[in-house]
């Protein structure tokens, strides 16, 4: 079996192995493929039987110039950028990675937060030119500090990410409550759940932890904003196209909204003209909430059984069955 990896650096820039897939057959790695250009993929795919993607755009034109492909792996949860009706068609299973970075992307939506509550890495910096040093008081801060644990956390989208954003937020003292069109047991355990309406009228944070789908793109907007709590934090690292940034941005200048934090964009990587890049109170991460090592460890875990699974006859993890 010939695989081909399109764009393996944001998964494994040098620090996991790509052994697991070399024992299943003979494996080119390519740390980046052009996300405009379907030649470049077709070129490199060449007569592959098992493609693995993570951002590189796997298209109908490209599947219908690449015959031999049996197999589409994912190196990510999404898989927006393979045409899988397209490969449905061509009896050619697309895998994904369900469950991987469930505990590392809750963490990063509560770092988000404490460094909006505390803004650490600022006071640290002002540590280091010398601002204590000079300072004639014994302390200072420059930002008004926040303490959580009786503040409400409003959580969008109540999965196994969610829950464990959840989870955190109640160790931290917060009352937590949850929209979620397909309650559970385990996320009752963990939150009160509510209508939207309520979670934007009630909650002092609010976190996004959704997919993306048309209901969903843009659910945070001018109209939603208004019904939230004058001050409100607003927290994303689940997908950018959830949030109108012109809107976002409009009523952080304002006031409307405290403080944003977020890890994705509408448009990665950012644009320049993003209007959050000069919004007030706005920490901006590049979408790193899945990275650490650990996360990534386990998702190479996964990407390999997919593909054993599909060279045992019983795929899994098949987005168009």
């Amino acid at each position: 079996m010939k695989i081909v990896v399109l764009d393996g650096y944001t998964e494994n820039p040098g620090d996991l192995s790509w052994g697991g897939l070399e024992a299943l057959g003979e494996l080119t790695v390519f740390d980046r493929t052009s996300l405009t250009d379907p030649h470049e993929a077709i070129a490199r795919i060449g007569d592959a039987d098992a493609v693995i993607t993570n951002k590189t755009p796997v298209s109908r034109q490209v599947l219908d110039a690449c015959p031999s492909v049996r197999y589409i792996g994912m190196l990510s949860t999404g898989y927006n950028v393979v045409d899988v009706a397209a490969a449905k068609e061509k009896g050619i299973p697309v895998c994904n990675i369900p469950t991987y970075g469930t505990d590392a992307v809750g963490q990063f939506a509560i770092g988000l937060l404490l460094e909006i509550c505390h803004h650490i890495g600022h006071h640290s910096h002002a540590v280091s030119e010398g601002r204590w040093e000079h300072s004639i008081d014994w302390c200072f801060w420059d930002y008004p500090l926040i303490e959580l644990a009786g503040l409400t956390m409003g959580i969008i989208g109540f999965g196994r990410i969610g829950q464990t954003t959840g989870r955190i937020a109640r160790a931290l003292g917060m009352d937590v409550i949850a929209y979620d069109g397909h309650p559970s047991d385990s996320g009752a355990s963990i939150a009160r759940y509510v209508t939207l309406d309520e979670v934007y009228a009630t909650s002092d944070v609010i976190a996004l932890h959704c997919p993306l789908f048309p209901s969903t793109e843009g659910m945070i907007n001018k109209a939603s904003i208004a019904k939230m709590k004058d001050g409100v934090i607003i927290l994303n690292n689940s997908r950018g196209p959830l949030i109108v940034e012109q809107d976002l941005a409009d009523a952080l200048n304002s006031g409307k909204v405290y403080a944003a934090g977020l890890d994705v964009v509408s448009t990665e990587p950012i644009l320049g003209d993003n209007p959050l890049l000069k919004a007030k109170n706005c920490i901006i991460t590049p979408h790193i909430s899945w990275a650490p090592k650990a996360s990534r460890a386990r998702l190479m875990d996964i990407c390999v059984a997919n593909l054993q699974a599909f060279v045992d006859g019983e795929p899994v993890n098949v987005v168009n069955p």
